[in-house]
């Protein structure tokens, strides 16, 4: 059973799309996006679920031309995370079919789209599917991580980011040029960011080891300065972080 995710800016098609998506048996449930950002957003909140959790999205059905981010834009973008989804393009153009099969797309359907065609796709995406092996969620994430201000959607480098501070469900990403704010909790990062330096140090926040300018023991307390921003390290963690950067510092 696959969850899908249907991509394009015309309403009537996103509909009439998600309706044949619905009625067909293999499809476990499918949601609309009306553009690449709305999609990005998505896939985002996917990504934070894992492979198998409540959230996740198998197949993508993404039309071509749509403003801003385009469908090939938004391919793109996705073949840079650990375990993308699976492509099926779904477009009234054919001339973008060698690109499309170039990202690795399982099929380039036309429209109007009929349905035995549709369920074509479907067939194929259940198939790669079921051969494809689940990658840990643990699994290093892409460079970037997409970000969405208003209507733009921008890629902030993870070499990038300072610090993490957990707000709520949310998390808001610290760069030295400003923070974002992403719909992934702070212990997903911390799981997946492991690899890459950062660590806990307070339930609130995650610091990127590279980052730290110092480690200040003051009466008993401990925290540590990252640009002019000076952060609390909880007791807890506390004894793990000056035995990450006395290695680091030995290297």
């Amino acid at each position: 059973m696959l969850r899908a995710l249907a991509v394009d800016d015309e309403r009537p098609s996103l509909e009439e799309l998600l309706y044949l998506l619905n009625a067909d048996p293999r499809i476990a449930g499918a949601e609309g996006a009306g553009d690449a950002t709305e999609a990005l957003r998505r896939i985002n909140r996917a990504l934070a679920s894992g492979p198998d959790g409540p959230d996740a999205v198998d197949v993508v059905f993404l039309d071509i031309h749509m403003p801003g981010l385009d469908g090939l834009d938004l391919a793109r973008l996705l073949t840079g995370f650990a375990r993308p989804p699976l492509i099926v393009f779904v477009t009234a153009h054919e001339d973008f079919a060698v690109q499309a099969f170039d990202l690795k797309a399982v099929d380039y359907v036309l429209k109007p789209v009929r349905k035995e065609r549709l369920a074509e796709a479907v067939r194929r995406a259940a198939q790669l599917s079921d051969t494809t092996p689940r990658i840990p969620v643990s699994e290093p994430d892409p460079d970037h991580l997409p970000v969405e201000l208003g209507k733009v959607t921008r890629f902030v480098a993870v070499d990038d980011i300072t610090h993490v501070e957990a707000q709520g469900d949310y998390a808001r990403l610290h760069t030295g040029k400003g923070s974002h704010l992403v719909r992934i909790p702070l212990s997903t990062l911390e799981e997946r960011w492991r690899a890459r330096g950062f660590v806990r140090i307070h339930r609130r926040h995650l610091v990127a080891l590279r980052h730290i300018g110092e480690l200040r023991l003051d009466a008993g307390s401990v925290s540590v300065l990252i640009g002019a921003e000076e952060l609390q390290v909880s007791r807890r963690h506390a004894r793990e972080l000056r035995e990450l950067l006395m290695r680091r510092t030995a290297r």
